[in-house]
């Protein structure tokens, strides 16, 4: 199996992938709807809508066989993103990319694949719609089109999720996106019993960098910490920007110590970013922490709601 140079993954591509978050979500209609059709006229049995990650291809919508998260190395689709262009392989014992890879010479044994790629959100390749069969066939003209239009399709839906649940101006999850995030993910913990903390914070001095330099240098101040925030946090952790200098990070698998190490490396990014940029104020925050033991029902307002009270708490502290 040949190996595979990995598309640059810019921020901008992480940042989308990581706002439409629909790694681990409930199936959604609005995808599933539209691989049984695909799976329905081109007679195959498998049609997929996956996104790949930096590491994993993930299947957001599946008709036929479903499949758990695969390596990206191994995923037909990590190659179909290179390309604007539907990638074709009519028979892939005779593609010497893929005739060893392991889910050609065993289960699901794959001899056909066609995926074309779902480009979204400032030009970013963000996975694919595929179809899957396990007999070689060929595809015409009428067929590549079809599966354009239908790529098209999913296209829309993307788009118009990413603009449903991300803020325009940091490029994070807004607060409508992090309640569904952080609901769906806190029931996964309270499966099995996974601690997880959520932090609200709040900017301090915001409004005083709003009056005394404008509100094109107060947008940039929340870009910053927004940035600070991605620099300081997992890939995995939901960061939202939930409104007006309010933001809130929700941590998966993260014990109450783990969090507290990550508020501190936010706080030396922050401080490095201050001492670099010199913009006449510094970004200053205060911070408040939610544990969640995995036990307890999950109410991501109620969560919110603490966070805020003890976000008060330390403003109060630190203005001593």
């Amino acid at each position: 199996m040949d190996s595979l140079t990995y598309l640059e993954d810019t921020s901008i591509r992480l940042d989308a992938l990581r706002a439409l978050s629909l790694f681990n979500a409930n199936p959604d209609e609005r995808f599933d709807r539209l691989t049984r059709l695909a799976k329905r006229v081109f007679n195959v049995p498998i049609a997929k809508v996956t996104l790949v990650g930096p590491e994993m291809v993930y299947t957001v919508s599946c008709a036929g066989e479903q499949q758990a998260p695969i390596q990206r190395d191994l995923s037909f689709c990590s190659h179909a993103i290179h390309s604007d262009e539907i990638m074709i392989i009519p028979d892939t014992l005779d593609d010497g990319r893929f005739a060893d890879n392991p889910f050609v010479v065993e289960d699901p044994r794959i001899r056909f694949y066609a995926g074309c790629p779902l480009v979204v959100m400032n030009g970013c390749r963000l996975g694919t719609l595929c179809l899957v069969d396990k007999v070689p066939r060929k595809m015409t003209q009428e067929d590549i089109i079809l599966l354009k239009d239908l790529a098209a399709t999913v296209e829309h839906e993307l788009t118009a999720m990413h603009m449903a649940i991300v803020d325009a101006l940091t490029g994070l999850v807004n607060r409508r996106g992090f309640e569904a995030l952080a609901e769906s993910r806190l029931n996964v913990c309270k499966n099995i019993q996974g601690q997880a903390s959520l932090l609200f914070f709040d900017l301090n001095g915001f409004k005083a960098i709003n009056d005394t330099f404008g509100h094109a240098e107060g947008d940039l101040a929340l870009r910053n910490f927004a940035n600070a925030l991605k620099l300081a946090f997992r890939s995995t952790d939901i960061v939202a920007r939930l409104g007006g200098d309010e933001f809130a990070v929700l941590l998966l698998d993260s014990s109450p110590s783990d969090t507290g190490v990550a508020v501190e490396r936010l706080r030396g990014i922050v401080t490095a970013q201050n001492d670099r940029e010199k913009r006449g104020y510094e970004l200053r925050f205060s911070v408040g922490h939610v544990d969640y033991d995995g036990l307890e029902d999950v109410n991501v307002n109620r969560m919110l709601l603490d966070g805020d009270t003890k976000m008060y708490f330390d403003k109060r502290r630190l203005s001593d």
